[in-house]
């Protein structure tokens, strides 16, 4: 059994037991996702429009933390500028506890 969800502007096929790292949320403990566009068990497939109402998907937060780091690096030609900025995105990892369709 497989979920489609949407969280944090992107879309995450997930099982139960899954652990994957998502944008960042504020909770801590157990975390609900009701955006579930799609869920499939076996040979069965329910799509929503564009959500599933009666879909939910909950997780645990297993950690929080920040991606690795990613420069950017602007320049002008011949004109003596030049700039360095790191960016870390944060995270937060979750594991799929469960899938509950009603």
């Amino acid at each position: 059994m497989y979920a489609i969800i949407e969280t944090g502007g992107k879309q995450y096929r997930v099982s139960e037991g899954d652990v994957l790292k998502i944008e960042k949320v504020e909770e801590t403990g157990a975390v609900t996702f009701d955006k579930v566009l799609a869920v499939s068990d076996g040979d069965k497939l329910s799509v929503g429009n564009p959500f599933i109402s009666s879909a939910t998907v909950t997780a645990d937060v297993v950690s929080a933390g920040k991606g690795k780091k990613v420069l950017v690096f602007k320049m002008r030609p011949r004109k003596n500028y030049r700039k360095t900025r790191g960016h870390r995105q944060p995270y937060t990892e979750v594991k799929i506890k469960e899938i509950k369709v009603s």
